[in-house]
């Protein structure tokens, strides 16, 4: 499926666009787009904080252990917040991402016990359990873009009402109960297992962000992605078919919904069904203290996955200094609304240029 559309009669001369498709070669460098949207001052924010908790406490913060454990715990949000990347560059949102997770996970363990009910699950049925958590994840993306594109419908409109379908209809699938009979080939090793020392659901993170950094970036589907976000009406002009464009984008999205849904499955031996109203607020925070604009157009991957860090090192460095969690909220809080301030600065010192 192209987002290009057929050739046909030669248009007559529009207007330049306000976004030009400029060849990769004449893209600014990564770390001037990193500065230009305050991916790089979220950054120091985030070493900053680092310092500060290992300097208050050498011994318990500035560990091996305890640096492991923060990416470990959160590598399934960098997963979740990756595809919330893409739909808020193109200035939608999908709120659904936390319940599309637990239903998927629910898809998964249900298909894994259908196949082969016992904790020793050969690995076809795992598999094929997995590949069905995947499918589950990329329908609801499918179905999220379909009402976006098509029927223009508000994005937060179908995304709250998706939250609650896909949370209802993995509720019913488990009778409200949470299901834990996962696979023990799952859960040792995807879940707990490690290659060369490094934790699987690390391991993956950083193939989630390899993939997508640059391919938000450095391809046409980014280009694309960008595009939609900045003028949708200019990249209708220049030909790319803004429709199929948001249904692909909100399937990415869905799709990297039900792989955290699997790695979240495997991590907790568990459905966890009441988890999933805080993950989709927690993503779209991470993003929008990454510097991804909420007005779209403007966003990166590595900001995103620094804003998955700096809750996670603020709630580890609070609960060494034994200090309430409460303050790690009303933290977040604080560096959200300065994030989307400066935002705000940045888009005024554009329009007046």
């Amino acid at each position: 499926m192209s987002d290009t559309a057929p050739p046909g009669p030669a248009p007559a001369p529009a207007k330049r666009p306000s976004w030009p498709l400029r060849p990769l070669r004449q893209f600014r460098p990564l770390w001037q787009r990193a500065r230009a949207q305050n991916t790089l001052w979220t950054f120091l924010v985030l070493l900053v904080l680092v310092a500060a908790f290992s300097a208050l406490r050498p011994d318990a913060f500035a560990t091996g252990f305890e640096f492991r454990s923060i990416a470990v715990e959160s590598s399934i949000l960098v997963v979740l917040a990756v595809g919330q990347t893409f739909v808020i560059v193109t200035s939608g949102i999908d709120l659904s991402v936390g319940s599309v997770l637990i239903f998927s996970g629910v898809v998964a363990v249900r298909t894994m016990n259908a196949l082969d009910p016992s904790p020793d699950a050969g690995t076809g049925a795992v598999l094929i359990g997995v590949l069905a958590g995947l499918l589950a994840g990329l329908g609801w993306g499918i179905f999220n873009g379909v009402w976006v594109a098509k029927a223009k419908v508000p994005p937060l409109i179908v995304t709250l009402g998706t939250l609650g379908i896909a949370l209802g209809l993995g509720q019913v699938l488990t009778h409200g109960i949470d299901v834990g009979n996962v696979p023990s080939s799952l859960a040792n090793s995807v879940g707990s297992g490690s290659v060369l020392g490094i934790p699987w659901l690390i391991v993956v993170a950083v193939l989630v962000v390899a993939l997508a950094a640059p391919a938000l970036h450095a391809t046409r589907f980014g280009r694309y992605t960008l595009a939609v976000g900045s003028n949708e009406e200019a990249a209708a002009r220049v030909g790319i078919r803004v429709d199929r464009h948001l249904i692909k984008v909100y399937a990415l999205s869905g799709l990297l919904s039900g792989l955290a849904g699997v790695l979240n499955l495997a991590h907790y031996s568990s459905t966890t069904l009441t988890s999933g109203a805080q993950d989709n607020l927690n993503a779209i925070a991470a993003v929008v203290l990454g510097g991804t604009s909420l007005f779209g157009g403007v966003g990166t991957v590595i900001g995103t996955v620094i804003g998955v860090f700096i809750p996670a090192v603020l709630q580890s460095g609070f609960t060494i200094l034994q200090v309430q969690s409460f303050w790690q909220t009303v933290a977040v809080g604080a560096v959200l609304i300065l994030a989307v301030y400066f935002d705000q600065l940045r888009r005024r010192r554009r329009g007046n240029r």
